[in-house]
């Protein structure tokens, strides 16, 4: 005959190891609140990160936009006529326009029939010429009275985005003060 000993707790009742319904939902509860935590944290990192690539892309593309502009004045033979919204630039090869369109919200160069978009989501732009007059051995800028005694532009715009349907920190201002090169003093 063969014996087994077994071992019963005092009462006679056999007890099983395991979570309680209280130690359940406590660790069901700290789960949720490190996971929304982390959920927090990734839609603030991701928000931060398009914000910078906006900012970016933006001031990139300005760039390039006013190294077109600046090149295009240095190279012009004078200013055709100009408004705070368009500037008009007297060339060899055929007049050069800029146009600013605000409900566009673009700044449009054309050539020869040719019109090329070189600033895209610009919110505000303002032409303003100048002349430069030598007073007192100083060369400080005036305001030019007709775009023939024009010499200065000075231009300044502002372009943004919207980050999820709200417009953010993705401004990108762009302001230069650029001497027409080949007109006369």
């Amino acid at each position: 005959m063969d014996f087994k000993i077994t071992s019963i707790k005092a009462g006679g009742v056999k007890t099983s190891s395991g979570f309680t319904l209280l130690e359940l939902l406590f660790s069901v509860g700290i789960t949720t609140l490190c996971l929304s935590v982390l959920a927090v944290f990734f839609m603030f990192c991701t928000h931060s990160f398009t914000t910078l690539f906006n900012y970016v892309d933006l001031d990139e593309a300005n760039r390039l936009a006013m190294d077109q502009l600046t090149r295009d004045v240095r190279q012009s033979n004078g200013v055709q006529s100009f408004t705070t919204n368009n500037l008009v630039l007297l060339d060899s090869g055929g007049n050069i326009t800029y146009t600013y369109d605000t409900a566009a919200r673009t700044l449009t160069r054309s050539q020869n029939g040719v019109s090329k978009t070189v600033v895209g989501e610009c919110d505000k732009l303002n032409f303003v010429i100048g002349q430069r007059n030598p007073v007192n051995a100083s060369y400080d800028v005036f305001p030019a009275a007709t775009a023939a005694t024009a010499k200065v532009i000075n231009v300044s715009w502002s372009c943004s985005r919207k980050v999820l349907g709200i417009k953010e920190d993705t401004e990108s201002v762009q302001t230069a003060r650029i001497v027409i090169r080949k007109q006369g003093s």
